[in-house]
Formats: C-alpha cells, structure tokens, sequence
C-alpha cells in the first residue's frame, strides 16, 4: 500500500503506515501506540503485533513520517516508513534469512544445554553424573549473553522507554538463576544447588517458540502474500505498431495490452479483440473460468485460459483493483478489533504486576518459610513463566488468518471492526435489483391504451434515453430493434425512487411507478387488472402519461438470482432474518420474496427513506446488516450496523459498506458471516487460554510446583499455541 496516504472517510486526514521492529509481547505494542498518540495532530494509532506494523491516522500537515519514527526508535524500537505496494512483513527473503538465523541460534543453544539437560534427565532417573562446576559455567555463558542476548538489548530498550515487556521478564529470571550459580562456582560452593540448566533450557525454549512463532505468523500472512503475487511485473504493450514488453507500473490508461495464452492480466481493462476463459479464482472465489470478449472487463491478476486477448488498460498500478483488494485485506489486518481494548489494558500493567508477584513470592518463601532455595525456584519460575505475547497475538492473529480465508473466498472485509460486528448480525436487509435479482432486466410486455405498442414503446425510448438505470437499458434494448428513430428528448427531471418526468416533442411525459402517477393525478382505472396480471407474476410494470393521461404500460421482468433461495435458506439455518426492502411495487416484490423464501418485505421504500427502514429495524434490537449495490443504497449502508456491498455494483457502495463481495452470488452472504463468526470465536479462544494460562500458571508459581526449566519451556509454547489455534481457521469451507 502507499506509505502515507488520505484517510478515506476525511480529506483532512493522512494514514501513514510503519514497520515496527523490537516488539516482542502485547506491553510493547501498548508503548507504540502511546508514544505515537502523544505527538501534535495524531488522532489514533493502531499497531499490531502479528504483522509488525502501525497504522497512524494523522492531521494533514501537522506530524510527519520522521517525528513517528523519532518517537518509536526513542522508545526502543526500530520503525520505518512502508512504501510502495509491499510491506517488509512479506519481503519472503527477508524473512527467510531472519529465519535461518533464528534457527541457528536455536541449534547453538541446544547444543550447549545438551549436556545440562542430560545431567538433569539422568539425576531424574536416579543416576547423578554431575557435570564439573566450571564446564557448566563454559557451557551456560554464552547461551546467557552471545545467543541470550537480544534479550538484555530489548530489555534495556524498554525500560529507557518506561515499560517492561516479555523479554524484561526472561532477562531478570534468567540472570537470577545463572547469577546465583556462578556465585556458587567462585564461591567454591560446588557442591551447592546450580541452576545454569534452567537458564539455559528457558532461553532455548524461548528462542524456540519464537522461531515456531514467526513460521506460523507467516502462515497466517500467507493469503496476502498471495495476492500480491497475483499482478505480474511486466506487461506486453502495443506502441508504434511493435510489442514492447515493460514494468506493469509503466503502462498507460488507455493502451492496448497483449496477452497470451496461460499470461496473468497485468492491468485492470476492456477487451477490445479475442474471444477466451479466464480464471478469476483467486480474486473472486469463483472457481469456473469466465468467458471474456470484446467488451468485457478484465481484472488484473485473471489468469488466460486459452485465447489471444487485446485489452485496453482501464485502471494500471494503484488503481488496479488487485491493488485496491490489497489495501482493504492490508487494512482489515493491520486494524484492532474493539476487544483487543481490554487485553491493552491487562498488557500496560502485566509486566510491572509480574515483578511484583515474583518478589513477593520470594519474600513469603525466604522470610515466611525460611527456604532460600525455594524462594529463588519460586521467583524464577514466576518471572519465566508470565506471559503477555500470547495475549498480544490471540486477536491479530486470528483476524490476519480470518480475513485472508475471505479474501480467498471472494469476500473482502474492510477491517476488524466489521469482522467483529458481523458475527453479531441477526436482520439481513436485502436491495432487491441486483442483488437478489439478476441486475438484467428485460421488457416482458407492452400494454398500450390505444393498441398500438411500438408507439407506446418509442415514447417511453426516447423518454429513457436520459437515463442510466437498468430498467431504462432494458426499454432501450426493446426499443433497439423495433424503434428505427427514436424522438429527441427535451427536459429531463430524475425523480428518485417514482421515475421520470420529461418533455417530449413539446409534449409532458410521466414514466415510472404507480405512487409517481398517484401523485400527478393520472387515473390507472382503465388498464389496473392488465397490470395487477403482471405483478402477480413478480414482474416490474412502468407506467406511462402523456399530458396527465395514462397512455399504457412496459412489464419488465428481472430473473432471480439462482443461487438467492439456498442463500435465504443458509442465512434462517445462521439465525438470521431476511428482509427485502425495495422501491418496487408491493405485489412485485412479494413475488420475488415468495421465489427466495424471504418472509419479510419493505416495498415501495424511497431511497432517501431506505436509511429511516434501517434505523427502525436497529431500534426494534435487531443487529443490520444491509446489503446493496446501487448509489441510492449508499445511505442505508452506512445506517447498518455492518453494511455489505456487491462487488458488480457502485464504487460508492463498496465504499460506504464493511464488507464487499468479490462477485455478485448471494451465497457468499451467509459464507462472509460464517468465516466471521468463525474467526471470533478463534479470537474468544485464544483470549480465553491466554488469560486462563497466566491466571493457572503464574499462581502454581509461585507456589513452587512449577520449576524454572518446566516454566519456561510453558511459556515458549503459550504463544505458539495460540497462533497454531488461529491457522486452524484456514481449514474454514464455507
């Protein structure tokens, strides 16, 4: 995504986006955030912990870039500015790299606790072979400082920055046990009780579930990555009659593509010559290819199946919609749900709180029950064994894994708010032109008062010719082949949601709904039981006047969606109730209603009242969710709790809803609450062991049932486990 750019719901808004490296648990995350909302103009920071960076949402001309990244590198912590389309948590070699030596230094540790350990397991089975004083001393420096220590560094960062986080923890428990055994070795106590297994096992263990951890978050980044590897990095361009192969960025807006057979689209664009399949499966979730021609839209990242396509480019580079589909899974995953709130506070005083537990563990063990040795095992194992990394990674990560499964899918979440209000949804509220329809109407019937239909037809083409709505396409292509010339067209007045009021050869013109002719006083009487015949069947009839007389009517019939029934069905099986809200007419909307199975039907809604319906639902306490894919839809989007947007319909709509549809198939409505409820309840599991594990651990602790060693391999594997938990969620089928 680009590196700083207009916040989308305020032109006096800037997002700038930043790689934050040095955090390690969910106490680091809270510092970021409060060093980065307390500079001049920063309205909110959000950073996320499993994908490494903060979203900052800025006043326009106040913070720059670099003050950000002053203020977080003053807190400890390395940032940089995210530019271009790639954020570094997928730069692959980068990662790859990091990883190797993270693997390495897991080997090294290993290996030099080897001989700790085997001293540990063989005095556990009664053999007591003890390694000489000094060796242990060799063998546990260098884990404590060489391959240990990134964590005094992190350590030290964070507390010149004012906070504690998890690597504070493992540095003073570590150093406690490795202290007190070399003070034993000098001392010449080789006899005394020596800890430098437990130092050593806990940072191997450490460093092994980190390294666990960073393979898994990558799992869980895995379906953006995918996406990013949709576009191709050149494209074939048409100029001064040669093929010139470029950078895909370097393409114009109106050239003309080449692509081959088995090729990636390169560009958004329109087919101007060819005939082929293309396979939109990763953009869409469809998973038959889509036949393409001259005229039809092509989508970067589409794969060519077996034709020749000359495209003209449309949209190149940002615009692309593979690039926009990036920004909004990006955007989903780098922002907080709302009950990550809670887990913020815990985290702002888990560490300080640990420290004092583990020191009041010692002081009950030492003075209480007189048993120093005790007191340090206690003391040790409470510090080792806390840990705020899994609660910092059960909400993100859940969310990075969620959303990528419905990007898979076809299905875009605009963030992690509207993922979490989804799983709440109980009223779905559907538009009923494309969405639970085709969106391709087509005239069914002319009844003319007179008799004469072509002349009815040709008035209301002419009438149509001013406007864009499906029904006027439909009139137009009835007219294209009966029509030879159609009549110029004087005023022309839109009248939402009624019709339209136009001038014709000097002669006043009303075309549009019943409620539009109630309101001009044209009587119907005459034709009513013709019309009432249509209606019954489902079908749309437009009614049209000349100077204030009823002169017939068009029927126009949209088919309904195959797939809109079985959809209705899955969404009552999720507990949720359809409603259809349209402008049509009642008898018409029944119709389509009874064909899908929705029991609840809101006709004859103006759209400007479409928003007021929302609202009552709201109010009744249901939780709306409004699906549309008109302008006229915009409103009552954004009145829903969460709104849902087809992608076949308007940028306005997509804009205004939470959560687009890639494709305009209904059953991807019940399939988008499905993936969300699923991924919450990742999130409630995951916060709920992370919480249980503190609540059990760090008690039985302090307690002395836990040995440092036995402590710190629990807590590597804390975090582990509740990201493995959260990529459980890539098996979700829908």
């Amino acid at each position: 995504m680009d590196n700083v750019h207009s916040a989308e719901d305020s032109g006096k808004e800037m997002v700038v986006d930043l790689a934050v490296t040095g955090m390690t648990c969910a106490a680091c995350v809270g510092r970021v955030e409060k060093v980065l909302t307390r500079l001049p103009g920063v309205r909110k920071a959000e950073v996320n912990l499993a994908t490494e960076q903060a979203r900052v949402t800025v006043l326009d001309g106040t913070a720059a870039p670099s003050a950000m990244i002053l203020a977080v590198q003053k807190a400890g912590y390395g940032a940089t500015l995210i530019t271009g389309q790639q954020a570094p948590l997928l730069d692959d070699a980068a990662i790859r790299q990091a990883a190797r030596r993270n693997l390495l230094a897991v080997f090294a540790a290993a290996l030099l606790t080897a001989p700790l350990l085997a001293q540990m397991g063989l005095d556990a089975i009664g053999l007591h072979v003890m390694v000489p004083p000094l060796v242990q001393l060799a063998l546990a420096t260098p884990v404590q400082f060489v391959i240990g220590g990134r964590f005094y560094l992190s350590a030290w960062k964070a507390l010149r920055g004012g906070t504690g986080n998890m690597d504070l923890l493992v540095a003073l428990g570590t150093s406690a046990a490795y202290g007190l055994s070399t003070w034993q070795v000098i001392a010449g106590h080789g006899h005394a009780a020596l800890y430098f297994e437990a130092s050593t096992v806990v940072i191997t263990l450490v460093l092994l579930g980190k390294w666990l951890e960073a393979r898994a978050k990558r799992s869980a980044a895995s379906a953006i990555r995918a996406l990013m590897q949709l576009r191709p990095a050149t494209a074939r361009v048409e100029r001064d009659g040669r093929q010139l192969e470029l950078p895909a960025d370097a393409v114009a807006l109106g050239e003309i593509v080449v692509l081959r057979p088995g090729e990636r689209a390169p560009v958004d664009g329109r087919v101007v010559d060819g005939m082929s399949a293309m396979d939109e499966s990763l953009l869409t979730g469809e998973s038959l290819p889509v036949a393409k021609g001259p005229g039809d839209r092509v989508t970067a990242g589409a794969i060519n199946a077996d034709g020749l396509l000359r495209i003209e480019a449309t949209a190149v580079g940002a615009g692309s919609t593979i690039a926009r589909i990036i920004r909004l899974v990006e955007g989903a995953q780098a922002s907080k749900a709302p009950v990550q709130r809670l887990v913020d506070q815990i985290a702002a005083v888990f560490v300080p709180v640990v420290v004092a537990i583990a020191a009041v563990t010692f002081a009950v063990w030492w003075f209480g029950q007189g048993d120093p040795q005790g007191a340090f095992i206690a003391a040790v194992s409470v510090l080792v064994i806390a840990c705020p990394c899994a609660l910092g990674l059960a909400t993100p990560t859940a969310i990075m894994v969620g959303t990528g499964v419905a990007a898979r899918h076809g299905i875009l979440i605009k963030d992690a708010e509207a993922l979490e209000r989804a799983h709440r949804v109980t009223a779905m509220v559907f538009d009923k032109t494309g969405t639970l329809t085709e969106g391709r109407p087509a005239v069914s019937g002319i009844v003319a008062a007179d008799g004469d239909a072509d002349r009815l037809l040709a008035l209301a083409a002419a009438v149509q010719q001013g406007s864009e709505h499906p029904l006027a396409a439909a009139v137009l292509a009835a007219a294209a082949g009966r029509i030879r010339q159609l009549a110029p067209l004087g005023s022309f007045r839109a009248l939402p949601g009624r019709g339209i009021e136009a001038t014709v050869d000097n002669r006043q013109v009303l075309l549009g709904s019943r409620r539009l002719m109630d309101e001009k006083g044209v009587g119907l009487t005459l034709l009513e039981d013709r019309a009432a015949g249509f209606e019954a069947e489902g079908q749309t009839v437009m009614w049209l006047a000349e100077n204030t007389a009823v002169r017939g009517f068009i029927a126009v019939t949209d088919p309904v969606k195959p797939a809109a029934g079985p959809a209705i069905a899955r969404l009552a099986a999720l507990g949720v109730t359809a409603v259809m809200m349209t402008g049509d007419n009642r008898q018409a909307a029944q119709a389509v209603a009874k064909a899908v199975g929705v029991e609840r039907v809101l006709a004859e809604v103006l759209p400007e009242d479409k928003a007021a319906e929302v609202e009552r639902l709201k109010a009744s306490g249901q939780v709306v969710a409004m699906v549309g894919d008109g302008v006229n839809d915009a409103p009552a989007l954004a009145a829903a709790d969460i709104g849902i947007a087809m992608g076949t319909g308007t940028d306005i709509a997509m804009h205004t809803a939470g959560i687009t549809l890639m494709r305009g198939d209904p059953s991807l409505l019940p399939a988008a609450l499905s993936i969300s409820r699923a991924t919450y309840r990742k999130i409630r599991q995951n916060l709920f062991w992370a919480f249980i594990y503190n609540l059990v651990a760090i008690p039985l602790a302090a307690f002395g049932m836990l040995s440092p060693t036995l402590a710190g391999g629990a807590m590597a594997f804390s975090s582990v486990s509740v990201v493995s938990n959260s990529l459980l969620l890539r098996r979700w089928r829908g």
